[in-house]
């Protein structure tokens, strides 16, 4: 069996893979699952902690998380759809919500 570090090198490695990508990326869609690998980030964290302390709360937490990112996901997509529709481009620098 591995070690708690190897689980939190590898999700500090992925948190900062998505960092990066939202930093760099200008597409909606990829900057979404950016957040979304995350997110995923934090999960592998909080599993790996309570695993190695033996307790099951952090991955009870992380049921709740993932029902919190489904719902966002939901949400999140409709949101890029609508403003595709409205906008023809899902490019956040030719994005202005502010314009009517």
């Amino acid at each position: 069996m591995l070690s708690i570090e190897y689980y939190l090198i590898l999700s500090a490695l992925l948190f900062t893979i998505g960092v990066i990508g939202v930093l760099i990326r200008r597409n909606a869609i990829i900057i979404f699952m950016c957040i979304e690998l995350m997110l995923n980030a934090a999960n592998l964290a909080f599993v790996a902690i309570s695993r190695s302390l033996g307790q099951v709360e952090g991955q009870l937490f992380v049921f709740f998380v993932m029902a919190v990112a489904a719902a966002e996901v939901a949400i999140g997509l409709a949101i890029i759809v609508s403003v595709f529709k409205h906008r023809e481009t899902i490019n956040v620098d030719e994005i202005n919500s502010l314009k009517g």
